[in-house]
């Protein structure tokens, strides 16, 4: 123990070494922005993006679909249709045309899978 005060004030360990506190901050902050961002979105949208992550969270899992280097673009089609229909009821009392829906429902889904796969991409780098 002697020798390591030879070189060294204190004792210091090589894993605290290469240790950043603020590693995610920037993700944090980040997602932060994005619940703001959502908050302000209109109430029926609010409900879509509800769905969308519950479904993603039910698929949000190693080895998931989700995170295949090219996601099969049948696959998503129809996640986005069966939440689509989930949501059918509560949509037909608003006027909203069903092409909107499928088409927001579907571009949705994908933003929401491509932000999970960023935020996955990201934390594996780092282990």
């Amino acid at each position: 123990m002697q020798d390591i005060h030879m070189y060294f004030e204190q004792y210091f360990p090589f894993y605290a070494a290469y240790s950043n506190p603020l590693l995610y901050d920037g993700e944090r902050m980040q997602e932060q922005e994005f619940n703001l961002m959502k908050s302000y979105y209109p109430q029926t949208v609010q409900r879509i993006q509800e769905k969308i992550e519950e479904e993603c969270d039910l698929l949000d899992y190693e080895g998931s679909r989700l995170y295949d280097e090219y996601p099969d673009k049948y696959m998503l089609y129809h996640l986005s249709c069966k939440i689509k229909e989930d949501l059918q009821p509560e949509m037909n009392s608003q006027a909203i045309r069903e092409s909107f829906l499928d088409e927001l429902v579907q571009v949705m889904l994908y933003q929401e899978i491509s932000r999970r796969r960023c935020r996955r991409h990201r934390c594996r780098i780092y282990f």
